[in-house]
């Protein structure tokens, strides 16, 4: 399980926004946490990590549950339901428990 540029970025950037939220309203920061989240998708998509890309992806859903009263049941669902998805698909690609999809070797244009 490799720790590398992106996932020190990951990292900083999210203490960072924990860090903001004692100052800032929970509106304009789950839009802040899920640009930053979905930047990160983009950049282990451009990796060539899709495993790990859909898990950011699935951590944008849960940015955005701060903004739902907490005591809804709306709010478990969609704060736990994408945080456990994204863990999952995080590990499972980290511990090479999911296929590689995007090492399939496709020839070149002229072969198809």
């Amino acid at each position: 399980m490799d720790f590398d540029r992106h996932d020190g970025v990951a990292v900083v950037g999210f203490a960072t926004i924990v860090a903001l939220s004692r100052a800032v309203d929970p509106a304009p920061l789950s839009a802040a946490l899920a640009g930053f989240l979905l930047s990160v998708a983009v950049w282990r998509l451009y990796d060539g990590k899709p495993w790990e890309a859909l898990a950011w992806l699935a951590w944008v859903g849960a940015a955005v549950a701060p903004v739902l009263p907490s005591g809804d049941r709306a709010y478990g669902v969609l704060f736990l339901g994408p945080l456990l998805v994204g863990l999952g698909l995080l590990f499972g690609s980290r511990f090479d428990l999911l296929p590689a999809i995007w090492d399939v070797d496709r020839g070149t244009v002229d072969e198809r």
